[in-house]
């Protein structure tokens, strides 16, 4: 049922949050406008949208942020409302007032509360006002640095400084002792001017064991406001969130009190929609403090809909419709645990940075009503340098934490990506993480494990000797089909389609990993003997679908998956452990024609033909080069076994053969 205004939305954003309110805009029966940036054209949420507008270049300044653009496509297409996800213009005080200026419904609170609540200053000083704890520390408008440094050595050391429009991390600084001050402000205020174009700082008392717990909370235009419980989102890195849960391990009376300090925050701003306030807890005093409020819909807002089975989005299209809230405080209840965990495309071993690339391979668990996947990228898509490196969110619920937790890490491991870094694997350590299982940590557990949590396992011999044996089926599975297509029944070759690996020769492959690893691989009659460091393996094995391997080994049947891009070797193997090795491009090698007659030169393996040196009627000389294969990401150059003259080249360069597949025959 389309609701009272609102019948057509344009969702300003991408990736998973724009699918995610599109889903419950349909839902609702409210008619979807996306906007995309060239990066984006073929992506999920245009798809998914009923309409979809060209807004601009990849970069998000001139796309996403393009406050005019917007605005344009929504006058011209009969939009009556805005959701703007959450990052990009969300929380741009500007643009929902630009929106209410066009008669357009800004779905968030009003410009007034986005600029309170985004001065961290500014909104300390409401909160003090309105009864809500905040940190000690300094939050007036003074930034003469002496006196900074005065206020620094009042509040007392460890201090930490905070860009007063910051957010994510930048501009933030910590200050351990009074010898660091003026390096570290001088850092923190270079950081807030190029992310926010304002150098001012705040700040405030460093609580050296603290958790993050914020509670969700909702205010509609008629004067009431609620809370959704909190979520703690105590495990970070890089000052972000990547686990979040709820509910927290507060007891109830100290819930009630967050809980109702929460919407004090909300009405003292004047706040409308769906909102965060973020409290530091100390858990050595068990005391909380006002951190910040997010004037938007949170990355983590699906960890609240587990636990209490309501839509936000949709109370966020109804309170901009002017409804009042669906719900009271007393009709609110939770149930169970919930857990989401952010799978972004990041090196954790190289500082989390994040990377970007193709998607190869993506293999998710199976939703259910215990898993959710909120995502914006199918397989083949890109993971683009220009935006949030975010893959998917995977969020679990079970009826307590304990099977919360296990049903994550269940999940994680068939979760698999391949074609560029991920974090799947760190998550996958750090949920089982014995700390982590007993509720024993802060937002400083990252850091503090970070040893145990990236010693990830290397692959292992045997990983190494089934990616070989998939990569030979998978050569010969080529060439076989190549040559179904390239020969006619009449043609005296047909019959070599049936043709499987037989052929005596070992092949060798130079994989790394770690460091690298030889890998020794002989064709057999009943399947492939492996050699690797000294260690043998027996394997049969048959390519059953794109990149998918049935492989018999010592442990009875077992499915891999192996894909190749360009130098890159991507593994998923039997335990679902997602491997990357390197195959070495080695110098040419030589293959002395053994099988070759007189008559004619033959395939000595399956492979790629990259050159043929010689044209019919031409003279070929003994023990030259005449045909170069690639096999297995190496060059191999077969010889011409006898002074001939060339009478037939059956192949041409970029042909796949089989092994024993005539190439050139001669007079």
């Amino acid at each position: 049922m389309a609701l009272n205004f609102i019948t057509k939305v344009l969702v300003a954003n991408r990736g998973e949050i724009a699918c995610r309110v599109m889903k419950t805009a349909r839902r609702l029966g409210v008619s979807t406008v996306a906007v995309y940036s060239e990066a984006d054209r073929n992506s999920l949420h245009v798809s998914m949208a009923d309409h979809a507008f060209y807004i601009g270049k990849a970069p998000s300044a001139e796309s996403y942020l393009n406050k005019s653009r917007i605005i344009d496509i929504a006058k011209s297409n009969g939009v009556q409302a805005i959701h703007p996800g959450y990052g990009f213009l969300s929380e741009n005080a500007e643009f929902a007032r630009m929106c209410n200026e066009n008669g357009i419904i800004f779905i968030g609170p009003p410009a007034s509360a986005i600029l309170a609540m985004g001065s961290k200053s500014e909104s300390k000083k409401i909160m003090i006002k309105a009864g809500v704890p905040v940190v000690p520390g300094y939050h007036e408008d003074s930034q003469e640095v002496e006196k900074l440094k005065q206020e620094a050595d009042k509040i007392g050391y460890p201090v930490l400084i905070k860009a007063v429009m910051g957010g994510g991390g930048k501009g933030m600084k910590l200050v351990n002792n009074p010898n660091e001050f003026y390096e570290q402000l001088e850092s923190a205020k270079r950081e807030a001017l190029k992310s926010f174009g304002d150098d001012r700082v705040i700040m405030e008392k460093y609580i050296t064991s603290p958790r993050h717990i914020e509670f969700q909370v909702f205010a509609d235009t008629h004067g009431n406001a609620v809370h959704l419980f909190e979520r703690d989102c105590s495990v970070q890195r890089r000052h972000q969130k990547v686990i979040e849960e709820a509910p927290s391990m507060i007891d109830e009376e100290k819930r009630k009190d967050m809980g109702d300090k929460a919407t004090q925050a909300a009405l003292a701003v004047g706040y409308q929609g769906a909102g965060t306030v973020e409290f530091i807890f100390d858990e050595d005093t068990q005391k909380f403090y006002f951190m910040e409020m997010n004037t938007r819909l949170q990355v983590e807002h699906p960890v609240t809909e587990m636990i209490t089975g309501l839509d936000l989005v949709e109370w966020q299209f109804k309170i901009a419709s002017g409804l009042p809230l669906p719900k009271t405080q007393s009709e609110i209840k939770r149930r169970g645990h919930a857990v989401e965990a952010r799978i972004y495309a990041e090196n954790p071993a190289n500082s989390f940075l994040p990377t970007s690339g193709k998607l190869l391979y993506l293999q998710t668990p199976k939703p259910s009503d215990q898993v959710r996947i909120d995502t914006g990228v199918v397989q083949g898509d890109d993971i683009s340098v220009y935006y949030d490196p975010l893959i998917a969110k995977l969020i679990v619920w079970g009826e307590n934490r304990d099977q919360a937790l296990n049903i994550m890490h269940h999940s994680l491991n068939d979760y698999h990506v391949c074609g560029l870094p991920t974090n799947i694997e760190f998550l996958r350590t750090l949920c089982q993480h014995k700390n982590f299982r007993n509720y024993k940590f802060n937002t400083n557990f990252i850091p503090l494990h970070q040893k145990e949590l990236l010693s990830f396992p290397s692959a292992s011999n045997r990983d190494l000797a089934m990616a070989s044996v998939c990569l030979l089926i998978k050569e010969q599975a080529i060439a076989d089909e190549t040559a179904e297509k390239l020969q006619r029944k009449s043609s005296p070759w047909y019959k070599l389609h049936d043709f499987r690996v037989n052929y005596e020769e070992t092949r060798n492959v130079s994989l790394i990993s770690d460091k690298e690893h030889k890998v020794a691989i002989k064709p057999t009659k009943s399947g492939f003997d492996v050699n690797v460091a000294k260690h043998q393996f027996n394997v049969k094995g048959k390519l059953i679908g794109n990149n998918t391997y049935e492989l018999e080994t010592e442990k009875g049947i077992e499915t891999w998956r192996v894909l190749q891009n360009e130098e890159d070797l991507w593994v998923i193997n039997s335990e679902g452990s997602v491997f990357v090795l390197k195959i070495k491009q080695e110098e040419m090698g030589e293959i002395k024609a053994q099988e070759s007659s007189i008559s004619h030169v033959i395939a000595p393996i399956p492979g790629k033909i990259i050159k043929i040196i010689g044209k019919e009627g031409e003279e070929a000389k003994e023990n030259s080069v005449l045909i170069v294969i690639e096999s297995m990401k190496m060059e191999h150059s077969i010889k011409v076994p006898r002074n001939a003259t060339i009478k037939k080249v059956h192949k041409k360069e970029g042909d796949f053969v089989k092994a024993k597949e005539v190439i050139v025959s001669f007079e």
